[in-house]
């Protein structure tokens, strides 16, 4: 649970100097669909599939050259003591699962919560 509006989180996934400072990395955002974006000085790359303001945002992740795009989709859900997170991540190589599942739990999600529980 964040802290949160929807449209809030949306802004902080989206809008470039936000999302730097919640993961205190630089990055390259630019939300517009088929546009590529970049967090975490580079370690998170690809593009931008799908944006609903406040609702949705779908990205592919690169991981290479693969025949299936790995693909991202983040949903808010507004909820009385903010908002809801459904994060769906398909495609993901097999050498890269544990430490995918591991940097959504441990990093990106996390850093998300810490910045709006100050």
């Amino acid at each position: 649970m964040l802290a949160a509006t929807p449209e809030e989180v949306y802004a902080a996934l989206t809008y470039e100097p936000t999302v730097e400072l919640w993961t205190a990395a630089p990055a390259r955002i630019r939300p517009k669909v088929g546009e590529e974006f970049s967090m975490w000085d580079g370690s998170i790359s690809g593009k931008f599939i799908a944006l609903e303001q406040g609702k949705m945002i779908q990205q592919q992740w690169y991981f290479g050259e693969r025949d299936e795009p790995s693909v991202v989709t983040i949903k808010m859900h507004e909820d009385k003591q903010g908002t809801s997170l459904e994060v769906r991540h398909t495609n993901i190589p097999e050498e890269d699962f544990d430490e995918i599942v591991d940097g959504w739990n441990l990093i990106y999600l996390n850093d998300l919560i810490e910045f709006y529980s100050d």
